[in-house]
């Protein structure tokens, strides 16, 4: 081989440039009595599920609304089948629809997070759970990534976050690993975090989740009075 010349088949072996953005939603399937459980004490088994799907669905939609190069369905659990995922692909016809697969959150968010970094400049990372978060909101976290940013969260009022992004799979580790997850720690072990790393992370201005029957309050007018989203109710398995 003459010196300097390329391998056979080494061009093929090169990674793909990064490009864009991609918006992954990480979401439950819809199922009674095993979604939004805490919330089934003021709505029902029925009612709590319905009300997921209709979270899902306005967070889908939002996804698409960014503008982002891919938006990327991530459900639990693997392998589920469900009306509401159903519905979603007919409706959002260019939708990718992947597993989270085993872990933890953490492990979970950063497995996704890191497929996505594989071929995107940045990935943003949102939860069904918080009907204020609009397009507006993802189309300002990606604002931050491309100002150069490391990383950007949408604090929830009770403690955690509701949308995460990053532009370097590099950030992984330190923000996905030994995080009490479900707790009001998460945002303020997740700022010490950052911190310590020395990265460079933008915050959005909160907004509330719905848990539990006192965030109620928080959802959009209307939306206990019309039935939620009637075709995804009862879904199936």
């Amino acid at each position: 081989m003459k010196a300097g010349a390329r391998p056979a088949g080494a061009a093929g072996l090169q990674r793909p440039a990064r490009s864009g953005t991609a918006i992954i939603v990480f979401a439950k399937a819809p199922v009674a009595g095993q979604v939004k459980t805490r919330l089934a004490p003021a709505l029902g088994a029925e009612g709590a599920a319905a009300l997921a799907g209709r979270m899902l669905a306005h967070a889908l939609a939002a996804a698409c609304a960014a503008g982002a190069r891919t938006v990327e369905l991530c459900t639990a659990p693997d392998g589920a089948r469900h009306t509401a995922f159903d519905a979603l692909r007919a409706t959002h016809r260019a939708l990718h629809h992947t597993a989270q697969g085993p872990g933890d959150l953490g492990e979970r968010m950063a497995r996704a997070l890191g497929r996505a970094l594989a071929t995107h400049e940045r990935a943003l990372l949102l939860g069904t759970d918080a009907p204020a978060l609009d397009a507006g909101h993802l189309a300002r976290a990606e604002a931050a990534l491309c100002a150069g940013y490391d990383a950007v969260l949408v604090p929830a009022l009770d403690g955690g976050y509701v949308l995460v992004g990053l532009a370097d799979a590099a950030a992984l580790p330190t923000l996905f690993t030994g995080i009490a997850w479900s707790t009001a720690e998460v945002m303020p072990a997740t700022r010490r975090r950052a911190q310590a790393a020395g990265l460079r992370v933008a915050e959005l201005a909160p907004v509330a989740d719905i848990d539990v029957p006192a965030d109620l309050v928080h959802l959009p007018a209307g939306w206990l009075e019309d039935p939620p989203l009637g075709a995804l109710n009862g879904g199936r398995m």
